[in-house]
């Protein structure tokens, strides 16, 4: 398994934020967001694969990026969110 940040932009009128966001966390086997349009997911599949059940959702001038993430990260998150992020993502 491994772990990706997922980032988008909805920029369509009609944005359809609820089948992304589906689609992002039925890629997942533990996923988490604590920003706005992006979530930290740990999966089975591809970056290409991800992709692939996002893609379809999208409008063409929409925006979005699947990035594999390694195990050396940093950031400004609470306690907690680390905690989750080391047990669940990272594990």
């Amino acid at each position: 398994m491994a772990a990706y940040m997922i980032t988008y932009d909805l920029n369509s009128a009609g944005q359809k934020y609820e089948e992304v966001i589906k689609a992002i966390k039925d890629s997942a086997s533990a996923w988490c967001t604590y920003w706005k349009s992006a979530y930290l997911i740990k999966s089975n599949l591809t970056a290409n694969q991800i992709s692939d059940k996002i893609t379809p959702h999208l409008d063409n001038n929409d925006r979005m990026i699947v990035i594999e993430v390694k195990s050396h990260y940093q950031g400004w998150l609470a306690e907690e969110d680390w905690k989750y992020i080391r047990e669940h993502i990272f594990n």
